[in-house]
């Protein structure tokens, strides 16, 4: 039953539309944690919150699920997330490049998701006055080359 619920969650994600996440609780657990560099919640009625929200906030979200490793009740999921970002923020196409951890319940539903993204490198650095700190801080950290 995992393999058949991961692909059915694949699919409301590469397909994920502002109808779709109106129907969000047919994928998660009434009482689903859910973690991603900018939240932590639980509960479906925060969790459709949260991608309401996306859908104000950038334009043309879309995921596609690169990777995915299955085993038991968990699956890990390798993504790119594309969108663009509303005005005032700089325009055209953006990805972030992330995993989710997921963990069903006994109904195949969404008990546990954690997404794991470098919110500094895949999101901060792109934006106009912070990315130049970001990524003078990234440099600032690096280790210098092998001479």
């Amino acid at each position: 039953m995992t393999q058949g619920a991961v692909d059915r969650i694949v699919c409301f994600f590469e397909s994920i539309s502002p109808a779709a996440v109106a129907r969000i609780d047919e994928l998660y657990a009434p009482e689903a944690f859910f973690k991603d560099p900018f939240n932590e919640v639980r509960g479906v009625p925060t969790i459709r919150r949260i991608f309401e929200h996306m859908f104000e906030q950038v334009d043309g979200p879309r995921f596609a699920v690169r990777e995915r490793v299955v085993q038991g009740d968990a699956a890990f999921l390798v993504w790119d997330f594309e969108f663009a970002f509303r005005r005032p923020l700089p325009a055209g196409p953006r990805r972030i490049r992330g995993c989710s951890h997921l963990r069903l319940d006994a109904h195949g539903r969404i008990a546990f998701h954690r997404d794991y993204w470098d919110a500094a490198e895949e999101l901060y650095e792109q934006l106009p006055a912070i990315g130049i700190l970001m990524r003078w801080m990234r440099r600032r950290g690096a280790v210098p080359p092998h001479r």
